[in-house]
């Protein structure tokens, strides 16, 4: 999946765009544009062209982390919601997330409910499947 205009708009939204480079918080690094740190010395300056490429760069291997992690269908909205999350905390610590387990375990849940009386019925089972399959639609 790609981001989508949402996700840019929300991940702009909480970044917010400095065209001159600044420092967050104290003892973070210099940062310019939309929460670009690569290379930033103080006193650097950039358009807001400029800004928008490197939110482009920046944002690249975070859409690419999530999509690998991320092992079942998400909506947009759910998935510019990762993407946003993961581009704030980091992909590391994105992807060992227990979000991330429990997005992915989310469908598995279907089936823990194919038994009757404790026992796994067949056609419980193929129900669950069939909803497993439904919700990720």
């Amino acid at each position: 999946m790609k981001i989508g205009k949402a996700g840019l708009d929300l991940i702009k939204e909480f970044e917010g765009l400095r065209l001159k480079a600044y420092i967050p918080v104290k003892g973070d690094v210099p940062t310019i544009g939309w929460g670009h740190t690569k290379g930033v010395k103080m006193g650097d300056k950039i358009t807001k062209a400029q800004a928008e490429r490197f939110l482009e760069k920046d944002i690249a291997p975070t859409v690419s982390a999530v999509n690998r992690v991320i092992k079942v269908p998400v909506t947009q909205n759910e998935f510019d919601a990762c993407v946003s999350l993961a581009f704030n905390v980091g992909i590391t610590a994105f992807s060992r997330s227990t979000l991330v387990r429990k997005i992915n375990q989310t469908p598995l849940e279907f089936l823990r409910w194919n038994k009757f009386k404790g026992k796994p019925l067949a056609g419980l089972t193929r129900r669950r499947k069939a909803e497993m399959k439904l919700y990720n639609t």
